[in-house]
């Protein structure tokens, strides 16, 4: 419970730290303001909340007026409803958003946060990263300080594909075992634990060997991810067995994820329906049906790449807070 009596105090201390959240949502608006984005809103309440797998959703219901009630859920990111606006003007739109994920909570996570999230019309996945690199660097100071590294944003970012990465920092050829567990396991000298898949392991040498290494010298984009963690980006027209996608590291933090995105509406049904059977097989209670209004809007969506930045972890990065309930003006008590 949170007591009202202390919050003088508690608010009193992290001041400065909310001062400079403060300052960085205004500077985040001028960014996109000056850059020709429209600020655009989108409903918290959804019947679709989205579609990844792992994700768990705050359920609430609506009550219509002649007293029938309809599952509604709290969303986890406004990206459909932010490509179906991109679909019906063609306009680069940007949004701060409030979205919620049930059951995170850690230093960087809690399961209420901000999501910053744009589209540009237009742009491909270099392009986006250019521009990502140009906001980061406008809301960061020229160096940060995380867990003991001082990280240099104003030099150029690394970008090294998932394929240069896997070579680097596990000695496998990923796209080339993809699918095959036992390949990825032999080449990385690694143990395959009993029940565990290629996407398990792939996810588990991601989070022990690159994940801790890249991003600390200078911010990394990882880029090209494998097709089957293609989500809702496009794959690569030179190479099928990648996706169009990126994250970005600043500090053993990853800040943002990015598509080149995929606008085919019958393959992203395909892809839809697949994760929802494997969200199913992990969550049998989250189960909504799918966003035929998406999908009904993605043919007329413009060639675009979109990205989602976690607005908290970048003040945790301007800031050096600790945690991200030292940046929310309440905290939370989850």
């Amino acid at each position: 419970m949170t007591h009202s009596s202390s919050d003088p105090d508690r608010i009193a201390e992290r001041l400065p730290l909310l001062r400079r959240r403060a300052q960085m949502v205004q500077a985040t608006r001028k960014f996109f303001d000056d850059r020709g984005y429209l600020d655009v809103d989108t409903p918290y309440a959804v019947p679709v909340p989205g579609e990844e797998v792992h994700l768990r959703c705050f359920r609430t219901e609506l009550e219509h007026a002649d007293g029938s009630r309809e599952a509604r859920f709290l969303h986890t990111s406004p990206e459909f409803a932010m490509k179906r606006i991109v679909a019906a003007t063609g306009l680069p739109i940007f949004q701060l958003a409030r979205v919620w994920r049930n059951g995170e909570a850690s230093a960087t996570h809690v399961p209420e946060f901000t999501m910053l999230e744009w589209y540009a019309p237009g742009a491909n996945l270099d392009a986006l990263m250019d521009e990502t690199e140009d906001f980061v660097r406008a809301l960061l100071p020229g160096q940060v300080y995380r867990d003991g590294i001082l990280i240099p944003i104003t030099e150029p970012f690394e970008r090294l594909t998932m394929q240069d990465a896997f070579a680097r920092y596990v000695g496998a050829d990923l796209l080339e075992t993809a699918g095959n567990a036992e390949a990825l396991a032999r080449q990385a000298k690694a143990v395959l634990r009993e029940g565990e898949n290629w996407e398990d392991l792939f996810f588990r040498l991601l989070l022990e060997r690159i994940e801790p290494v890249i991003g600390r010298e200078r911010p990394t984009f990882l880029t090209h991810w494998p097709a089957e963690q293609a989500a809702l980006a496009r794959k690569d027209p030179s190479d099928a067995r990648a996706a169009l996608r990126f994250e970005l590291y600043i500090g053993g933090i990853e800040l943002a994820n990015a598509f080149e995105e995929l606008t085919d509406p019958v393959e992203q049904r395909q892809r839809f329906e697949a994760d929802r059977q494997k969200r199913l097989e992990f969550s049998p209670d989250q189960d909504w049906p799918l966003d035929e209004a998406f999908l009904t809007a993605l043919p007329d969506m413009p060639s675009c790449s979109g990205i989602a930045l976690g607005f908290d972890r970048l003040v945790l990065l301007a800031t050096g807070a600790p945690t991200i309930r030292d940046i929310l003006w309440l905290g939370q008590s989850f």
